[in-house]
């Protein structure tokens, strides 16, 4: 069986997250208490399911603190999952759910809808570094979805996650980096009428990036760096590692290095590679 397990802030993305599960054929289970877990999971193995997405979040009630240990319990007997952790700034929360004028879910009489949020986040922190975290501000339902979809179809984790994210500064930093670098510094090819409606992707940005001896340096520093300590974050038993490398408008130089790191390290960790502005968010 494969299990997913969808958690995080009310407003990030949790509904979308499930309804692509469901429709890529998953047995989807929403709002489960924590210690119901081990039952469902066993008794939908014995059923025969094979497939399996449960979402557990502030509605699910107390018992939070128990998930950790039901997901040795499972990891014990074979299971084979995938949690997935998705989150968003309070503006971002704020503004979706005045769109949408639905209620929060833990909003109560006497209680601000951003007091209800900040109570929410603070409720999931003790779970929110279990999984691979999502920054979902200002990503475009489509971009989401692509990525829960990149996520799910990659093969189930053993050991560590390495997941490589280009950024634009003028966008924000991604609350779901750990690690961060900062190229801005180096040689841009916005500046270059030929190169600038093009992306990190495109060869000719390529060959003007790899020809340019700071580009290079840059780019041997953070490997290097991510190489030497990348077997610490191993040993600290981390499931998911964020590498996030921002430029002005994520265009181009990030884009660019985030494309060689993930080839670089492909047969060292289980590997991602996202690019949040040429996403939409």
């Amino acid at each position: 069986m494969k299990l997913v397990l969808i958690s995080g802030l009310s407003g990030s993305g949790k509904s979308v997250a499930l309804h692509l599960l469901e429709d890529a054929g998953y047995y989807c289970v929403d709002n489960l208490p924590v210690i119901m877990l081990t039952v469902l999971v066993r008794m939908l193995r014995e059923e025969g399911i094979d497939k399996v997405a449960v979402a557990i979040d502030a509605r699910s009630g107390r018992g939070m603190e128990l998930l950790p240990q039901r997901l040795r319990m499972l990891e014990e007997e074979g299971m084979q999952q995938n949690f997935l952790f998705l989150h968003a700034n309070d503006e971002t929360l704020l503004k979706r759910y005045s769109e949408s004028r639905r209620r929060h879910p833990l909003a109560s009489d006497g209680q601000t809808l951003i007091e209800a949020i900040r109570a929410e986040r603070e409720s999931l922190e003790g779970i929110s570094t279990l999984g691979h975290r999502i920054d979902t501000s200002s990503l475009k339902s489509n971009a989401l979805r692509e990525w829960i979809r990149q996520f799910i179809d990659a093969e189930p984790a053993h050991g560590l996650t390495l997941m490589f994210e280009s950024f634009g500064f003028k966008h924000g930093i991604p609350l779901d980096a750990d690690l961060v670098f900062d190229v801005r510094c180096l040689p841009n090819p916005h500046y270059d009428p030929e190169l600038q409606p093009l992306t990190g992707k495109d060869e000719a940005v390529v060959r003007f990036l790899e020809g340019e001896p700071e580009v290079v340096s840059m780019r041997d520093d953070i490997d290097e760096f991510i190489a030497t300590w990348l077997p610490a974050y191993v040993r600290d038993n981390r499931n998911y590692l964020t590498v996030a490398i921002g430029c002005t408008g994520g265009q181009h130089r990030s884009v660019y290095l985030a494309e060689w790191l993930g080839r670089a390290f492909h047969t060292q960790a289980r590997v991602l590679i996202r690019h949040r502005t040429l996403a939409g968010g």
